[in-house]
């Protein structure tokens, strides 16, 4: 199949589109590098089933495909709050430029949403039913209502024009090509830990997270595209939980050294706890997260050595 991925030079972009290559897909990586680096897919460049166009998805595209996969939008906070304007209008106006796509050459369209649409959840584990606790106002609205935004257009599309959707809620997601400076908490230990510096807990560090490695996540994202049952939303993650104190003391032991543990103030609308339901992703999907959190560490922890000290 001729496949589109927008923010196909992304850290999870660049994972799909390694798999769809190898799968002898003909790709089109589409990403306008404001957070995706061409690092991450150089070694695809080469490929006759590759393809990579600069272009941003707030502005109309057209291609002829068969499916389209909408990861295009910064996804950590740093980055998403750098320009919140522009963050919003990349969730809502990606998504109606996929969706008209889609409509118009009756492509299966995917969007990558987020566990970030349950906002500090009040239900925990959550649920795909549990319709979130969302400040709208915020300094992190712009993701979480952005993708909340996208998720109603992906909706209103297969209600009223019979769009083939696809929708994924993706949950904590490390491994190889994440951005070093991306102020993600497994990024940050990582990064911190090899260089030698303190590893900042923001808060008293009892917050949890589910960790999912980039491999199994991937392919939950290629399982619910090619099943007939369900659209989603779905959610795709780790349903095991750490603290942070709990994941900065796993990335001691990991990388070694003399680094400690400091703590700093917690950030505005930093969730208590974050842990999903993959009830529907097993029963449907047949999926669930092969990866420890250990071993995914190691090998982030390996590709992050290479990247600032070789």
């Amino acid at each position: 199949m001729r496949v589109l991925v927008t923010g196909g030079a992304g850290f999870l972009g660049s994972h799909l589109c390694d798999l769809l290559v190898a799968q002898d897909h003909d790709v089109v990586c589409l990403d306008n590098f404001f957070t995706g680096r061409k690092s991450n897919i150089s070694h695809l460049l080469g490929k006759t089933n590759f393809e990579l166009v600069r272009h941003d998805v707030t502005d109309p595209f057209k291609f002829e495909v068969d499916r389209i996969y909408n990861l295009a939008c910064p996804a950590s906070p740093p980055h998403y709050q750098y320009n919140p304007i522009k963050t919003t209008k990349t969730s809502v106006m990606g998504a109606i430029n996929c969706l008209g796509l889609a409509k118009r050459v009756k492509a299966r369209v995917f969007q990558a949403s987020t566990s970030e649409v349950y906002g500090d959840p009040a239900v925990h584990p959550q649920p795909e039913s549990y319709w979130g606790n969302v400040n709208p106002i915020g300094v992190r609205s712009c993701y979480d209502e952005g993708k909340r935004c996208a998720e109603t257009l992906f909706f209103d599309y297969h209600r009223e024009n019979k769009v083939d959707i696809r929708v994924v809620r993706i949950f904590n997601t490390y491994g190889p090509r994440m951005h070093p400076n991306d102020g993600r908490v497994v990024s940050n230990f990582l990064v911190q830990a090899l260089k030698g510096e303190n590893l900042t807990i923001y808060g008293d560090g009892l917050q949890t997270r589910s960790f999912c490695y980039v491999d199994d996540l991937i392919e939950g994202f290629l399982r619910l595209m090619e099943q007939e049952e369900v659209v989603g939303p779905i959610n795709i993650g780790n349903p095991g939980e750490f603290t942070m104190l709990e994941l900065a003391e796993k990335t001691l032991q990991i990388v070694g050294g003399s680094s400690k543990i400091v703590h700093k103030s917690l950030p505005s609308d930093d969730p208590k706890q974050r842990k999903p339901d993959i009830t529907l992703a097993r029963k449907h999907l047949k999926w669930e997260p092969t990866v420890a959190l250990e071993e995914g560490l190691k090998r982030t922890a390996d590709h992050f050595r290479q990247e600032l000290f070789d």
